[in-house]
């Protein structure tokens, strides 16, 4: 098994940098503040609603996070007063034309060919991803937050289901995360209804890990992402593999899944430094990935 090395001087002095590799007018900003990668939804002004742009300029990012050996830990949040309103049906991708007899806009392509590869991007990243959630997450928007491994939400943070309204059923991986994380008696009830679901009820329900002030949840948001970006980072994405696999394994194969993992874990140099640092007294130095 191949072991990272540890970072250079000049890797460790990048991570205490706080970079912006985009313009402001970006669709997608990002910017990196020590072993941190933080990617903000840019379209305020449509409450960062996507269009086919946007989908790829967020793909691109998440691939350049992944590859990057000295980013950690992920952040996904959007600008301005919302986290994402979900898809832009001004986009002509998904617009239908209202004139007679015109073909419908295929939506299911929209799917393959852009939200099927980000969540799939989301759900096999190699660092652990945390979204902050400011303000409205609906549809798409709800969906792709829930898709990442820890979900910290502002109080006035709302999730919201909206596809039944305008004849659609969840998508964005949503008719498989909400049944998962709410049961099929709650999921049914988002997704048939619609209603609005306060950041305080989600945590409640066991949607999101925490709901927070407004006004901490940049620092709470931070705190955590640190914290995770200490920790031995794949044994940390091994765990999210793991539980997500086991939702369609038996008890039997589930175990025969945790001893390979687990010997395979046990040959990397986190488990070594880890059980070193704890017999020596010391905080340990994790840098498998």
């Amino acid at each position: 098994m191949t072991r990272n090395k540890p970072p250079t001087v000049s890797q460790r002095r990048k991570r205490n940098e706080v970079l912006m590799s985009e313009s402001p007018d970006s669709l997608v900003l990002s910017s990196q503040r020590g072993a941190m990668r933080t990617l903000t939804l840019n379209r305020p002004a449509a409450l960062n609603s996507f269009t086919t742009e946007m989908h790829r300029a967020l793909l691109a990012e998440l691939d350049a996070a992944a590859a990057d050996p000295l980013v950690r830990c992920v952040v996904l949040t959007g600008a301005g007063r919302g986290f994402c309103a979900g898809q832009d049906l001004a986009d002509p991708a998904v617009a239908p034309d209202l004139t007679p007899g015109a073909p419908p806009k295929d939506l299911g392509a929209m799917i393959e060919q852009h939200y099927g590869p980000l969540l799939r991007r989301l759900r096999t990243m190699p660092v652990p991803v945390v979204a902050a959630v400011n303000g409205v997450a609906a549809g798409a928007g709800a969906n792709i937050a829930l898709a990442c491994d820890l979900v910290l939400a502002g109080r006035s943070a709302s999730f919201i289901q909206a596809f039944a309204k305008i004849g659609l059923i969840p998508d964005s991986g949503g008719t498989w995360l909400l049944p998962r994380l709410a049961g099929r008696a709650r999921a049914l009830g988002l997704a048939l209804l619609g209603d609005k679901l306060p950041a305080a009820e989600a945590e409640r329900l066991g949607l999101i890990w925490r709901c927070v002030d407004d006004a901490a949840l940049a620092d709470e948001t931070h705190a955590l992402a640190e914290r995770l970006a200490a920790m031995p980072t794949r044994a940390l994405v091994q765990t999210r593999l793991a539980m997500d696999a086991a939702q369609s394994l038996s008890l039997d194969e589930a175990l025969d899944a945790e001893a390979r993992l687990q010997g395979e874990l046990g040959a990397a140099h986190d488990y070594l430094e880890g059980v070193a640092a704890f017999l020596a007294k010391r905080a340990p130095q994790f840098t498998d990935r």
